[in-house]
């Protein structure tokens, strides 16, 4: 198990810089299933990981000009008050079994897990879907672009959500940026990564002191190998059409979530 999860872990990366999002679609499942974490942990630690290897990704991607700083701030800033509301006050006030019922067993992790998988199908359906163009070359953001409010409020909902499932939010973050603000794709992904790279290291950081630091040596490792696949999948995004990006997405997190869904049934 352990040498799926190593190889697993360099898949994740090189999706993350593929696609600029499927690090914790991957990550939390990776500590979950292959580590054995706890599905709280394995949240927490997911935000290490894909956060450093964000981080990594939105470097090479800003300095090919792939990157909107701009609106990533306004969706990043709302995003940490999500966050924090949620690692502080909405994951804590949940009791460890919510139902105990009918033959019925549904507890915190586990609910996390489903939510978790929940919001990954919505994610997937919205960039499968034909109808929703990809613009090409152009960087030229629409009006809706320019609304903040809106552009903040997003990113509250999207912080809010990181926070409670461990994920850096690219899974919806690429979404918005593509769909809703008419980003070409390759620059929703630079941008996508900068935002996965600040909501995920801000979760991690107020959640610190939920860390098992014997399993340091165990993220540094996935890091490393997360941080190759990034670099691997930097490269590829060059050559493949935007639009199977787009549609490849969407794939992956349906088949992803779909998974999930089935095992977290059977453990009700």
């Amino acid at each position: 198990m352990l040498i799926l999860g190593y190889i697993s872990s360099f898949i994740m990366g090189t999706l993350l810089g593929l696609i600029g999002a499927g690090g914790s679609i991957l990550t939390v499942p990776i500590l979950f299933y292959f580590f054995g974490q706890d599905a709280i942990y394995a949240t927490t630690n997911s935000l290490f990981v894909v956060g450093i290897a964000a981080l990594v990704g939105t470097a090479i991607q800003a300095k090919k000009g792939d990157t909107n700083i701009k609106i990533g701030m306004y969706f990043a800033g709302p995003s940490f008050i999500g966050i924090y509301l949620a690692r502080h006050f909405l994951l804590p006030s949940l009791p460890n079994v919510l139902i105990s019922d009918f033959g019925i067993t549904l507890t915190k992790p586990l609910l996390v897990m489903i939510v978790f998988s929940i919001i990954m199908v919505f994610s997937s359906w919205t960039m499968i879907r034909p109808d929703n163009s990809v613009p090409r070359g152009s960087s030229k953001l629409n009006g809706i672009s320019s609304n903040f409010p809106a552009i903040g409020l997003k990113g509250l909902i999207v912080g809010t959500i990181t926070g409670f499932v461990g994920a850096g939010g690219g899974f919806l973050i690429i979404p918005a940026l593509v769909i809703l603000f008419k980003f070409p794709m390759k620059q929703a992904v630079g941008t996508s990564l900068a935002i996965i790279s600040a909501n995920s290291l801000f979760g991690f950081a107020i959640s610190f002191r939920s860390v098992q630091t014997e399993n340091c040596p165990l993220l540094l490792t996935i890091c490393m190998l997360g941080i190759a696949g990034m670099f691997l999948g930097q490269t590829l995004s060059s050559r493949i059409n935007e639009r199977y990006l787009k549609s490849g997405f969407g794939y992956l997190a349906l088949i992803t979530a779909s998974l999930i869904l089935w095992d977290q049934a059977l453990r009700l």
